[in-house]
This record gives structure tokens, C-alpha cells and sequence, in this order.
């Protein structure tokens, strides 16, 4: 296994994290952010890649193995989480970042950016996550994606906590999901995320941020428009250097999530990446790698110090 050792960052809302923290403390600074059900070795190719001159800081969110688990859905708002991220890099001594995430990592990577834009986000990286504009409208309107999304209301539903407690999270994931037919892990990874859905406290957390987003997800019987009073957040454009990565065969995130984006991110880097799916920082690990090697490097003002 890719070694990443982590270490307890405790942040001013008392929130504790377990973090990876690697590279020079005055490189460049890329913070990447895991979805579920996994935790910071999501990112592990790419940290191993760039930790020689770049500061990576992958944090195990809110929630996920050892770091903090508050009781209640009302403590797994996406605001929250967002703010856990500017948190970390105050706690880190970090004043402006790259922020990189992937399926809720990436969700809550499109409020960093957006939120903290020039300000302390000079560019963000999103793997397989639906832009806030576009992805809630889709629920509504396209029947793959609604479809797909399904899962999403039985993770809601706390009927389903009885299953927890007995066979942990990958007891649900098995009776609501097609996790299994994901890309091949390597098996000593495989065993170590099986490990931590052992951990019944994380996987309520985990489940608390599907119950937490005000995102509805509407029943298959429902009809394939919007709604009356529908109305999307409130969310400016992206005006900082960004990338999208998509693996084109998701199951869970049909292409149509991509349509739209230049509408709303004034310097869009898209690369489709064919014969990947969901899981493309380990599924696609070189493509990924080397996509968003390109970018950065390109995108950089001021080339880091080789180490």
C-alpha cells in the first residue's frame, strides 16, 4: 500500500480530522477532498505523484473513520463541511490552496471554490461530482439520472439503520447499490475500506450527509418536470481555472451532468475519460494523474521549487 500517514488537526469548531499532510510546507498547496464511502486514500495515486512539490492535505472528513463524529443529521450540513475545509487550512497555517474532490468531496469542492474564489481558491479540480445548478434540475427532468439516484432515498430513510447496526455500511450497500461492480481495487485496499464500514458510528455519520442536503430526489413515479416553485441556489459563476475529469462510464452520474458547465465556469478545462467509471482516482489512476499534472503545471503563476 501507498504509504500516507495521517495526523489529528483540530479545527476552531472543535472538529477533529485525521489528515495526510505531505510535501514541503512552502509548495503549492492542494487539498483533496474523498466522497463516499471511502476516506483520503481515494487520492492516494495522486498524492503519491505530486507530494514532491506540492503540499497534498487529504483530510478524512467529518464523519469517516477516526475523525469526528458528531451525533445528528443537523451537524452534516453541506455548509458545514465547507466549512471544515477553510478550517483545516487556517489550522495548517495555509492562506490560498487548490481544492480537489471527487463525488461529495467534489460537491463540497464547488462550494470552496465558489465560496472562496481568488480570495483563498486559486483553482479547483472536480472528479465525477454534478455541478450545483445542473444536478438538481436533472433529478427532476432526466430519467437515467433520477433513476440512478434512487439509492439516495433509502440512504435517507433511517428504516434502514437496523441494517447498519447489523451488518454495517457494506451490508446496505450491498441491498440498495451496485457497489460490487465497480472498477478492481487493489485487494489490500479493498480489505482496509471493508475494515472501516465496519465502524457503525462513521456509517451513520456518512449516511447523515445524504440526510442533511436540502437536494430532493424525487420517486420514479413522479413527473419528468420541474415543479411548480422550483427554484435553484443561488450560486455565481466560477471565474478561477477549473477542471472537470469524468469518467464517461458512471453509472451513478450519466454525461449529461456535463452539459452546461461552460455556462457557468468562465475558464473550463473538461477532460471526458473513456472506459472509467465512478471511482476514477483509482479506477483511471494514470489518465487522472496526468490530466491533472497538466493542469496545475499550466495553470500555475509561480513554478514550485523541485525537491
Amino acid at each position: 500500500m501507498i504509504d500516507l500517514p495521517q495526523k489529528r488537526v483540530t479545527l476552531t469548531n472543535g472538529i477533529e480530522l485525521d489528515v495526510v499532510d505531505e510535501g514541503p510546507v512552502d509548495a503549492p498547496v492542494l487539498i483533496f477532498l474523498h466522497g463516499f464511502p471511502e476516506n483520503a486514500r481515494t487520492w492516494r495515486h495522486q498524492i503519491a505523484h505530486f507530494r514532491d512539490n506540492f503540499r497534498c492535505v487529504a483530510p478524512d472528513q467529518r464523519g469517516y473513520r477516526g475523525s469526528s463524529k458528531p451525533i445528528g443529521v443537523e451537524n452534516y450540513t453541506p455548509d458545514q463541511m465547507i466549512g471544515d475545509v477553510f478550517l483545516l487550512a487556517d489550522a495548517l497555517g495555509i492562506a490560498k490552496f487548490t481544492i480537489i474532490g471527487h463525488d461529495w468531496g467534489g460537491a463540497i469542492a464547488w462550494g470552496v471554490a465558489i465560496g472562496g474564489q481568488h480570495m483563498r481558491v486559486e483553482r479547483a479540480i472536480i472528479a465525477n461530482a454534478p455541478h450545483p445548478l445542473i444536478f438538481p434540475k436533472l433529478l427532476w427532468t432526466n430519467d437515467h439520472q433520477r433513476q440512478s439516484s434512487q439509492y439516495m432515498r433509502d440512504f435517507r430513510d433511517p428504516v434502514n439503520d437496523a441494517l447498519v447496526a447489523e451488518k454495517g455500511l457494506g451490508g446496505l450497500l450491498d441491498a440498495v447499490t451496485n457497489w460490487q461492480a465497480t472498477g478492481a481495487m487493489e485487494p489490500d485496499e479493498r480489505a482496509a475500506l471493508l475494515e472501516s464500514w465496519e465502524n457503525r458510528d462513521a456509517a451513520i455519520a456518512m449516511l447523515n450527509w445524504y440526510r442533511a442536503t436540502p437536494l430532493e430526489v424525487p420517486p420514479m413515479d413522479a413527473p419528468f418536470e420541474l415543479p411548480a416553485g422550483f427554484a435553484l441556489p443561488q450560486v455565481p459563476d466560477l471565474s478561477i481555472p477549473t477542471l472537470v475529469m469524468w469518467g464517461m462510464d458512471d453509472l451513478a452520474l450519466p454525461p449529461e451532468n456535463l452539459d452546461g458547465l461552460e455556462d457557468v465556469i468562465e475558464e473550463l478545462t473538461l477532460v471526458k475519460i473513456p472506459q472509467a467509471a465512478h471511482f476514477i482516482p483509482w479506477e483511471a489512476p494514470k489518465a487522472v494523474t496526468s490530466v491533472m499534472h497538466d493542469f496545475v503545471n499550466s495553470t500555475l503563476q509561480t513554478k514550485p521549487t523541485l525537491h
